[in-house]
């Protein structure tokens, strides 16, 4: 049974995976030869965020950019909460508008806060803020719509990605310095891509 989270990762992979492929590649070998050539040091774990950064990124890009535009009905949107409120509480569009908005900014405040070892949630806020604002406005120069709402979803999804990185690394302060190592949290990290890759393989040859 594909689920509607299996269906959006899938529409979004079906269009986005050259655009990645070629993303990924070019810009590791770069990455690669910075490395090798000026003698930098090579943390597999951390070279794996910014892949799963990078990664997002791309498919942040495709998601508001390419979404079907048949879910908006109403023209641009300057009113805190009025789309917010138009839909039905758990209903598809609630789902897809409301919750989507908010999940699909998580990860840049976690990864924000990650690259830029943020404390205060301010910090982390202007910059969720800054992000959502350029994604609106972009929307509206290529014909799309600009919703204040969502930028107030993704400000709170940011946010709680901000939670989530004060909340690892609150608990990494008190963990055994085995559980901090590099090579644990390589094994970690690739782990994770692994898991991450056997999912999206599932679901496109679903």
């Amino acid at each position: 049974m594909i689920t509607p989270l299996d269906s959006t990762i899938k529409g979004v992979m079906e269009f986005s995976w050259p655009m990645i492929l070629i993303c990924i590649l070019t810009l590791s070998s770069i990455r690669i030869t910075d490395i090798v050539k000026n003698r930098k040091p090579f943390i597999l774990y951390k070279e794996i965020f910014l892949l799963f950064f990078l990664i997002y990124i791309l498919c942040l890009f495709q998601i508001v950019t390419f979404e079907d535009q048949s879910l908006y009905i109403s023209g641009n949107n300057l009113v805190p909460f009025k789309e917010i409120m138009r839909y039905q509480l758990g209903s598809r569009l609630f789902i897809k508008n409301v919750v989507g908005n908010v999940v699909m900014f998580i990860p840049y405040g976690l990864f924000a806060s990650l690259f830029t070892k943020i404390e205060k949630p301010f910090h982390a806020i202007c910059l969720v803020f800054f992000a959502s604002v350029t994604v609106e406005t972009t929307q509206l120069l290529i014909g799309r719509v600009f919703d204040i709402d969502d930028i107030i979803l993704n400000v709170i999804g940011g946010f709680l990605g901000y939670g989530i990185y004060m909340l690892i690394d609150t608990i990494g302060d008190s963990m055994p310095k085995v559980f901090k190592s590099n090579w644990f949290l390589n094994c970690v990290s690739v782990a994770l891509l692994g898991i991450f890759v056997g999912y999206i393989w599932m679901v496109m040859v679903r």
